[in-house]
């Protein structure tokens, strides 16, 4: 069975590739908001090609001569070369305006964040639905991005302005019209303008897994009273191949911490570092969603301690049944000392 074949018109590829454009090198720019309400006063005196010429002329008067305004022209020039009748114009002060409506959008995306992130102070750091917050949070945020993004272009395109201050209504109701004549030209201004937005958002978002997870031990680790100059990261002294993530001394004992969100197979370097090292008390502190029976049995096997997350350790009775196996509620300073 065939598929018809897709075919885009050359006419609405090359129109929205040029919107593409434009809205990149504004950004690549890094217009301020005086650069912007500049070129948009000078827009209102000039209309159409004219605004071209009138730009070009007053580049020094508008931007100055520093390093940061030639880097401005510089892309401004890139963009004015594609400018070649009145609806690029059109194009060119619609992205603009977008441009600076885009950080609006960026802080709304980000929002959601911010709920989910006052959530933490009330967690345990090392539990399952911190967790689930901390990685999950970036592709709140991105998926907030590109539904917003979906509802500002419909609203824009329907010139519903009910949701706006009755500060920026004049505004919106320009943009929403240059938004409805670029439409008709075959812009699609949700689709190409959600392309540079979701590059913004991934530069201005970061996740809190992996590595990261060390650090909510390490905070976990000064909080119940363990000195951070004390604690180092070292490889092991018989097994270069085994870093500890956590060294330290307590009551005249070594302590190695491995710190891995999930163990995969890992946990089998531990355990041979266990039949080599010299160091008293070995830890091993996993999330625990990926362990098994087997796995926890050979790693108790050789005296290698085991931390898991309090909701993994509540699920599985059998870890409650093993000694030397701890929900990561326990992982206090007395628990510490008491292990052998």
């Amino acid at each position: 069975m065939g598929i018809e074949k897709i075919k885009i018109d050359k006419n609405k590829f090359d129109i929205n590739l040029k919107f593409y454009f434009i809205l990149k090198y504004f950004l690549k720019a890094n217009l301020n908001d005086k650069d912007i309400n500049n070129i948009l006063v000078l827009y209102s005196l000039n209309q159409g090609l004219t605004l071209k010429i009138e730009l070009i002329k007053k580049y020094e008067e508008l931007f100055g001569k520093t390093k940061s305004a030639l880097k401005k022209i510089d892309f401004l020039n890139d963009i004015l070369e594609l400018i070649e009748n009145d609806t690029d114009i059109k194009l060119f002060i619609f992205s603009l305006k977008l441009l600076s409506i885009k950080p609006l959008l960026l802080q709304e995306a980000k929002t959601r964040d911010f709920l989910d992130t006052s959530k933490l102070s009330s967690l345990n750091p090392l539990s399952l639905e911190y967790d689930k917050i901390t990685v999950i949070k970036p592709y709140s945020t991105r998926v907030s991005g590109a539904l917003l993004s979906l509802i500002f272009f419909d609203k824009l395109e329907n010139s519903d302005t009910v949701f706006l201050s009755s500060d920026i209504t004049e505004f919106f109701k320009y943009l929403s019209q240059e938004a409805i004549f670029l439409k008709d030209k075959g812009v699609e201004p949700n689709q190409i303008f959600m392309l540079m937005f979701s590059e913004s958002i991934n530069q201005s978002i970061t996740s809190d897994s992996g590595s990261n997870y060390e650090e909510r031990i390490l905070s976990v680790l000064k909080t119940i009273g363990i000195d951070e100059e004390s604690i180092s990261k070292t490889h092991d002294k018989n097994d270069s191949s085994t870093e500890f993530d956590f060294f330290f001394k307590l009551d005249n004992k070594t302590f190695g911490i491995s710190a891995k969100r999930t163990l995969r197979e890992r946990y089998k370097q531990f355990i041979k570092t266990a039949q080599m090292t010299k160091i008293d008390i070995m830890i091993e502190i996993t999330l625990g969603i990926d362990l098994t029976k087997e796995k926890v049995e050979a790693i108790r096997n050789h005296q290698v301690h085991l931390f898991v997350a309090d909701e993994i350790y509540i699920q599985n009775e059998y870890l409650q049944k093993i000694d030397g196996v701890f929900s990561v509620k326990n992982l206090t300073i007395d628990t510490l000392k008491k292990l052998k």
